[in-house]
């Protein structure tokens, strides 16, 4: 907490100067966010360059697991947002990220997509283990492809030791991250899929499931500046606009769950 004050503090200062700007020289600043944060962050970065005119935010959106690669393999990044604790902890390791500097900024949960017709009638939780209906999933290694199979272990217990291999048995592709999940519902190639509740939101023309709290997998993205940037002032400006009201407002707007309540 003590953390996060200070970051607020730095970004009202910082905003303060120059009537809103960080200061007159054009800058950039790089933020490498998971897939599911494309919509959300848009808007930040939208608001955050408005706040500081001479500032451009580029964004790069892919699954969690491929960010983390890249930076490991030497990819100019100045923010990492994750839709996992664990690519976050492997460049801590690697000493790319600064451990005291990782915090938690948003929750998460899980929801089942279907196509706005429903061919497949699904109805409930239940009808995914139906043999013959088509599912798609992300890639186990990806972060939500590993929140949805802890939240199918956790099936097991109420609906039959074999319920996630059912699933298991229906899943006609596995991608490389959430976004490619709901582009395969929306196109009808698959019956349903697991997102997050927040890609849910941003795709309105799709049906949804909801998966109770108790069968269900938290989500906990945790964001930081990396130890390399070139913009370090404005890595942790951009972070602490993240945990503002303003910026905790529009990700809950986009279906996040605000780890600060």
């Amino acid at each position: 907490m003590k953390r996060l004050l200070s970051l607020l503090a730095f970004l009202s200062v910082g905003l303060a100067a120059c009537g809103g700007s960080m200061n007159s020289e054009p800058r950039a600043l790089t933020v490498f966010a998971a897939a599911s944060l494309t919509d959300a962050f848009a808007e930040i970065g939208e608001n955050f360059q408005q706040a500081n005119p001479n500032v451009t935010v580029s964004f790069n959106f892919a699954g969690s697991q491929a960010l983390r690669t890249q930076i490991e393999e030497g990819a100019s990044a100045d923010v990492f947002a994750s839709a996992s604790g664990k690519e976050m902890e492997v460049l801590i390791a690697n000493s790319l990220v600064a451990k005291e500097s990782s915090q938690i900024f948003l929750n998460n949960k899980l929801v089942v997509i279907l196509p706005a017709d429903n061919p497949a009638g699904i109805d409930s939780l239940e009808d995914l283990a139906t043999s013959g209906i088509k599912i798609v999933l992300a890639a186990e290694e990806v972060p939500v492809g590993r929140y949805a199979r802890d939240a199918f272990d956790k099936m097991n217990a109420s609906f039959g030791s074999d319920f996630k291999d059912k699933i298991l048995a229906n899943v006609v592709s596995h991608e490389d991250n959430v976004k490619q999940v709901v582009a395969k519902i929306q196109l009808g190639e698959a019956d349903a899929g697991i997102v997050y509740t927040s890609d849910a939101v941003a795709a309105s023309d799709l049906r949804t499931i909801e998966i109770p709290i108790e069968l269900n997998a938290i989500a906990e993205y945790p964001i930081a500046p990396l130890v390399e940037s070139a913009h370090a002032d404005l890595a942790e400006a951009f972070i602490a606009y993240v945990f503002s009201h303003k910026g905790q407002a529009i990700l809950q707007k986009w279906g996040f769950d605000s780890p600060l309540q």
